[in-house]
């Protein structure tokens, strides 16, 4: 988190900054009309998945305000040849620096900056992956509110927007190749875009790292083509309901709509991901 104060001879930009998760859309909808010219951005990887371009395009309608796009320098493969082919993981997250960082902050520039950022008052222990540049201070507005989880979904709902259809198989947003799935979260993408998976297959190498012995895989000690055998994503999937079932046994019978809705979230990534990805 920064807690540097941009300089006040200047004037100061105001920018929100968007993944397509349900944190930071529910925080566009509630600074809509708090501060005055108040810039939307979210840093196009190329690599999202077809949802996230669908609910940007519905959120862009709701606000009435384009949602400024930027883009890396230079592509994924670019970087993935850079770092000679080693995939990003939860240690190096280049992906997140290379795609995500460096872009927001090319677009800043060296003019002061708040940034505002949908960490949740029920999540203030939250660390991230942001930018540390000292003309860029970071807002959190949620946590001034008190605006917890259940808040989120309620302002969500009441917006008519929902959520992004790929809540339905996913439980964050990012890139559709990120290292933070889990295994469910691949078998989704294997079965609503069997596309992507085959090319976040292509990414994978059976060179083997001269250190662990291993090649490159996105699932730790697993690479996608043993993932999607049949028996193997069956034996996923009996895991998964096996973890809902004991999930939905710890809930109340009174509970209601949206403190359902939130415990279908009680997977999210905590403290691991990185803010600018997956808010």
């Amino acid at each position: 988190m920064n807690d540097h104060s941009p300089p006040t001879d200047q004037p100061i930009r105001h920018i929100l900054s968007l993944s397509g998760g349900k944190d930071s859309t529910a925080l566009a909808i509630f600074m809509r009309d708090r501060v005055p010219n108040l810039e939307y951005v979210f840093c196009d990887t190329g690599e999202e998945l077809p949802e996230t371009y669908e609910y940007l395009d519905k959120l862009e309608a709701y606000l009435g305000q384009a949602i400024v796009r930027l883009n890396p320098d230079r592509p994924f493969q670019h970087y993935l040849k850079v770092y000679n082919g080693v995939l990003p993981d939860a240690r190096t997250r280049w992906c997140t620096r290379k795609l995500k960082i460096e872009p927001f902050e090319r677009f800043v520039g060296s003019g002061a900056c708040y940034n505002y950022i949908g960490i949740r008052a029920d999540e203030q222990h939250r660390k991230g992956y942001i930018s540390t540049k000292p003309n860029i201070t970071a807002l959190y507005p949620f946590i001034e509110a008190d605006i917890n989880r259940e808040d989120v979904f309620r302002i969500l709902e009441e917006s008519g927007l929902g959520l992004p259809k790929y809540y339905d198989w996913r439980s964050r947003s990012g890139c559709y190749f990120c290292f933070f799935q889990q295994r469910n979260e691949w078998v989704g993408l294997l079965e609503n875009h069997p596309d992507l998976y085959q090319k976040a297959i292509e990414f994978e190498t059976d060179k083997e790292n001269t250190v662990t012995g291993e090649g490159y895989t996105w699932s730790q000690r697993e690479s996608l083509k043993g993932l999607m055998d049949p028996e193997r994503v069956e034996q996923v999937k009996a895991e998964h309901a096996r973890r809902q079932m004991l999930e939905r046994q710890k809930r109340k019978s009174s509970q209601t709509l949206v403190e359902a809705l939130s415990m279908q979230f009680e997977d999210d990534m905590g403290d691991v991901g990185c803010l600018i990805c997956h808010l």
